[in-house]
């Protein structure tokens, strides 16, 4: 979906290893989406962690129901949007453009 919109995307399935991408070079990333849900982290865990690393990188942070997430604790950590599943291509989209346009 990402790349049918013209983004360039580094797509990882293990949030150990993209902690590790990101730390060895944080300003290569413009943006990054997650999901709560993660192998070995979760995904509020993993943002906190690449806000520490970079406290400026715009998040996205996708969920389906959870008792354990909410809006309101979202923005309390740092991410910049919160998004529930499922997401469609013009939500994305306009959440992306929203965040990478802010000066």
């Amino acid at each position: 979906m990402l790349e049918g919109l013209g983004y360039k995307v580094r797509a990882e399935t293990s949030s150990i290893k993209a902690l590790k991408l990101f730390s060895a070079a944080p300003e290569k990333y413009d943006l990054v989406i997650t999901g709560m849900t993660l192998p070995k982290m979760a995904g509020d865990e993993f943002s906190r962690e690449l806000i520490r690393i970079r406290p400026d990188i715009p998040i996205i942070l996708c969920t389906g129901y959870s008792e354990t997430i909410t809006e309101q604790r979202v923005k309390q950590i740092g991410i910049k949007a919160f998004l529930m599943k499922p997401v469609n291509m013009n939500k994305m989209a306009k959440t992306i453009r929203k965040l990478l346009d802010i000066p």
